[in-house]
């Protein structure tokens, strides 16, 4: 039997590189298209909703909607957590009380053993923060939402490892988070005055008369303007002296300061803006004069570059990637800029603009998914709306194939073309983990401290796939699910499948 199965996986793996979806689908399947696109996945419920994916209600709702709660048994796992209880400030304040004292201590031992208890717990932190958002991609109403949190998370990467990140990481995404579907220059100013993106990309050091420009760099590379985009060295140069200043104070008191600094002093939580290290001189950035004056430099110059049309370009060229694939048609980018430029940056509007082009209906199902799509897709559609008791193993999947969440170190986020998701090593691990996730559980309901797994029984073969995935599936496909030995075999061929791994 298991000799059998893996030859059946190898020949799904040749169907994913000359089989794709079949194109025309009936109404059922045509809704299961859109969920498996603006969601992490279809489940059961998108059959039976009054207003289902791709409808005008439901997508009006989707981009209107707040951050939503939880179903209760998520949202009790939520509650017990340290994230959830306390605010960030107060977590790092006592990480670093906690890191000094295991600094201060003489025995060796004692020494060894309070470094380890401050990295277990910086550790459990930074996975407090996997488990939620995890819970959250897979059972959360507001799905757009969740979905352009994982979208800006990577687009405003910060690595979790970094210094006292894992402390923050958390925060960080609850910020993004809440700032999904707004104006794009408040999210850029929300992630500028973050502590895990300033400790991240170093600005907290960057000081006038010892200017670092990393943050500066990649605000204009990565997070707005775009490479090729017509900024300038000497641009950076500007941005980086505008951004002295701009830090992080973990400490009770504010600084000492002159007097007439310090009606120029900022504080919130854990960000400062600290004049005495601020740059004064008259700047000259993007074609315009910035004179010195504090902070309000800084807003000056999010003005300039949240309006400029080259930010709209490519962020609109970013999103539509994210949810189209590989080189989205220009015209669906044209029209989103322009969205942009004419809505000051509303990402809901960009968005609707986007979803409601032909073009995005006519990719439907044909945009490979990367790591995250495959793994929560698998799991919403094995598992519905039964909450999992642990998220241990989807994020040992996700590290597996090179997409762990907050795991990337370079600001430029995991790649989102196809290519780096669909070579061979690829395709052996998701065959793995669609047997893992079509033959049981796989730890998913065994709570983190309970020995015993709760039965979880795999069944794909329902009234979802009848309703509407079979009517989704090219014959080659059909043909291969048809020789399965057994359910779970079954079940590990459909999550294999070139259909499957589209969306």
């Amino acid at each position: 039997m298991i000799q059998r199965g893996a030859t059946r996986l190898t020949m799904m793996a040749a169907l994913l590189g000359s089989a794709m979806p079949a194109a025309a689908a009936p109404a059922p399947a045509a809704r299961i298209a859109w969920a498996n696109r603006l969601t992490w996945g279809a489940t059961a419920a998108d059959l039976s909703a009054a207003d289902g994916p791709g409808s005008d209600r439901w997508l009006d709702a989707q981009l209107a909607m707040p951050p939503a709660a939880l179903p209760p048994q998520a949202a009790a796992q939520l509650a017990q957590m340290r994230i959830s209880r306390m605010p960030v400030a107060q977590i790092v304040v006592e990480q670093q009380a906690m890191q000094r004292d295991a600094n201060a201590l003489t025995n060796p031992d004692q020494s060894k053993a309070a470094k380890e208890a401050y990295q277990k717990s910086m550790g459990d932190l930074a996975n407090e923060a996997r488990t939620r958002s995890i819970l959250r991609d897979l059972y959360a109403p507001d799905q757009v939402r969740e979905q352009m949190t994982w979208f800006w998370f990577n687009h405003f990467n910060v690595h979790a490892q970094k210094r006292d990140i894992r402390a923050m990481i958390g925060d960080y995404e609850d910020t993004i988070r809440e700032h999904a579907l707004g104006r794009f220059r408040d999210l850029l100013e929300a992630t500028l005055r973050h502590p895990a993106m300033l400790r991240y990309l170093d600005n907290d050091q960057n000081a006038a008369g010892k200017i670092n420009e990393n943050y500066a760099r990649e605000i204009m590379e990565l997070h707005t303007l775009g490479v090729g985009s017509g900024y300038t060295q000497q641009d950076v140069q500007e941005l980086a002296r505008i951004l002295t200043g701009v830090g992080v104070n973990v400490n009770h008191d504010a600084p000492r300061l002159r007097p007439q600094l310090q009606p120029l002093y900022l504080r919130a939580g854990l960000f400062e803006f600290n004049p005495a290290r601020h740059d004064f001189g008259e700047k000259h950035f993007l074609g315009h004069t910035i004179r010195g004056s504090g902070f309000d430099e800084v807003e000056q110059a999010l003005d300039l570059i949240a309006a400029a049309p080259a930010t709209a370009r490519h962020v609109s060229t970013q999103i539509a990637t994210y949810f189209m694939g590989d080189a989205p048609p220009p015209g669906v980018i044209d029209r989103m800029a322009q969205t942009f430029q004419r809505s000051h940056g509303d990402i809901a509007q960009v968005m609707r603009t986007m979803i409601r082009a032909p073009e995005f209906a006519a990719s439907l199902g044909k945009t490979f998914k990367d790591p995250m799509h495959f793994a929560l897709s698998a799991v919403r559609l094995t598992y519905g709306d039964r909450v999992i008791l642990n998220a241990q193993p989807i994020n040992n999947w996700l590290n597996r194939m090179g997409q762990g969440l907050y795991n990337h170190e370079t600001p430029d986020g995991y790649d989102m073309k196809s290519a780096a998701w669909s070579g061979p090593g690829q395709m052996a691990t998701r065959f793995d983990i669609a047997k893992q996730v079509g033959g049981g559980a796989y730890g998913l309901f065994r709570a983190p401290d309970a020995n015993a797994e709760l039965p979880a029984f795999p069944q794909l073969q329902n009234a979802l796939y009848f309703n509407g995935l079979q009517d989704m599936l090219a014959a080659p496909t059909r043909a291969a699910l048809s020789q399965a030995g057994s359910p779970q075999e079954w079940n590990a061929l459909f999550l294999s499948s070139p259909e499957f791994m589209h969306r």
